[in-house]
């Protein structure tokens, strides 16, 4: 249905129209008695065999809701009546901004992709904090990151701004350093200045009784060498684990017309590389740390690729997109078929 009668309805429009559409529609339809439960009993898929238990957090199910749709925690309730174990927001900043101007959201059709260059346009955290203080019994993740007018120098004062606040609100977090989108970003990436950000913030995690998992989320464009530094760092830092991939800025092989706008790509043109750089980090450190699988999933296929490959959980965003919330269901009830004969799905 989705596929036949929505997704040509919602194509049809401008990408973040689209998006402000499916928002204000969703929320429509949960306020309707008995709705949240008919979309339950239909998208939700229960068995003991889907729980994972990673970096310290029971999940129901091992496949999330990547970072980027859900920006200031505005939909999180009705997202995870879909089906989704886990749901992450953000990128969340310290203040509010308006992200790059528009038009910065292109669908590559031919070749199930998009490119965003949105900048990480959000509320800021203290708008964040008031939505997640109503949270049930969704678990989510924090994404931060830091405004566009901060400079490096001092960035790490926006990611522990982020981090404080959010700290009784969210079940773990993710720095993201990896945005293409934001100039400079991901010059954080860098083995130095990563290993004082993180260090800073785990240190400040520690003071607490009960500290959160951080995990790191990375670029697919990075070297051998540079992914080598990145397990270093999780090492002495002690973060909880990563997250592989973000967008990348790599464009080979494309044939949409809107191959050449400048952002970040994401979907199927993700799928290959950011299988490689799970399976490296994975093999590299001998498992030492969990890794969340996400980038160009739009199969079961893609799924239990990601999962082979080293992954702990998984994340959909670009793949939930095109092929609708069937296909968190189709995932999950190939997982328990897998386990009815005799595969395991776990991480290694």
């Amino acid at each position: 249905m989705y596929k036949l009668f929505i997704r040509p309805f919602l194509f049809s429009l401008d990408p973040e129209k689209a998006h402000h559409f499916t928002f204000k529609y969703l929320k429509f339809i949960h306020k309707i008695p008995l709705v949240p439960l008919l979309i339950r009993k239909i998208y939700n898929v229960e068995h003991p065999s889907l729980h994972r238990e990673v970096f310290g957090l029971h999940f129901k199910n091992p496949i999330g809701l990547a970072a980027g749709l859900d920006k200031d925690a505005k939909l999180y309730k009705e997202l995870a009546n879909l089906g989704f174990g886990f749901i992450e927001i953000g990128t969340i900043t310290p203040k509010p901004q308006l992200g790059n101007p528009k038009k910065r959201l292109f669908r590559l059709i031919e070749d199930q992709g998009i490119i965003n260059r949105m900048g990480f346009n959000n509320e800021g955290v203290e708008a964040a904090v008031k939505r997640l203080k109503k949270k049930t019994n969704v678990l989510i993740g924090g994404n931060i990151g830091k405004n566009k007018t901060t400079p490096n120098e001092e960035a790490v004062n926006d990611y522990l701004i982020c981090f404080k606040q959010l700290f009784n609100y969210v079940d773990y977090f993710v720095v993201n350093v990896s945005s293409p989108n934001t100039p400079n970003l991901r010059t954080l990436q860098e083995k130095e200045p990563l290993k004082q950000l993180l260090s800073t913030l785990q240190n400040t995690n520690l003071t607490h009784k009960n500290p959160k998992p951080i995990l790191l989320k990375i670029a697919p464009d990075l070297t051998d060498e540079q992914l080598s530094d990145i397990i270093e760092i999780v090492q002495e830092t002690h973060i909880a684990g990563v997250i592989a991939t973000n967008t990348t800025i790599g464009r080979e092989g494309l044939v949409s017309d809107n191959q050449k706008e400048t952002g970040g790509l994401s979907g199927k043109p993700l799928k290959n590389r950011s299988t490689e750089v799970i399976r490296f980090l994975s093999e590299k450190s001998n498992h030492a740390f969990p890794i969340i699988g996400v980038g160009g999933i739009f199969s079961e296929t893609d799924a239990l690729e990601k999962l082979e490959a080293g992954a702990s959980l998984i994340q959909l965003y670009t793949g939930f997109i095109y092929e609708g919330a069937g296909l968190i269901k189709r995932i999950n009830k190939q997982l328990i078929a897998n386990v009815n004969k005799g595969f395991r799905n776990d991480c290694p």
